[in-house]
């Protein structure tokens, strides 16, 4: 199913015959760097595992989603809503796109379009986006969709995080 669309995008549920696709960009070190503990030695029975665990809520709008280009229906990666908080009127946002697609917009398109989608669709009042602080390409895309930094902090591991939000 299709959720959304941007200029360049299709952001639409995910399908079996993406799995593949996935792994490849799971298991590239570059692409993980900054995603949780930056793990980047996948298996498909993982990964199948990670989709199933947050895409139960899926039918209800959030969850995590393929992202492809609209000309060529390329797969460029993920893009989701979590509901991090155990509250359906803040969710928390988050994408991760193959290094071959960076630094063309793709992340502010998504992150843009995930907004617009979780507060006209979903009405969701919050919206939430957390990255570790030396990630200046989310940083710089969550201040470009409006969104401000609301705290920061360290994990368990040591390693500095922001936490950038937006409400409606």
């Amino acid at each position: 199913m299709l959720r959304l669309k941007t200029a360049r995008l299709n952001i639409r549920d995910v399908e079996e015959s993406d799995f593949d696709k996935l792994l490849r960009i799971y298991n590239r070190k570059e692409n993980m760097l900054y995603v949780s503990d930056g793990n980047y030695h996948w298996s498909k029975e993982q990964l199948i595992a990670k989709y199933r665990k947050f895409n139960q809520t899926v039918k209800d709008g959030y969850g995590i989603f393929s992202v492809e280009l609209k000309a060529t229906n390329q797969f460029i990666g993920e893009a989701g809503l979590f509901n991090s908080f155990d509250n359906l009127s803040v969710l928390e946002l988050g994408y991760i796109i193959d290094s071959v697609f960076w630094q063309q917009g793709f992340g502010t398109e998504i992150c843009q379009g995930l907004i617009d989608y979780a507060f006209g669709n979903l009405k969701t009042k919050r919206l939430i986006a957390r990255m570790y602080a030396a990630n200046l390409s989310s940083i710089r895309v969550s201040e470009k969709c409006g969104m401000k930094k609301v705290k920061n902090g360290f994990t368990p591991n040591g390693r500095e995080f922001l936490e950038y939000a937006i409400s409606r």
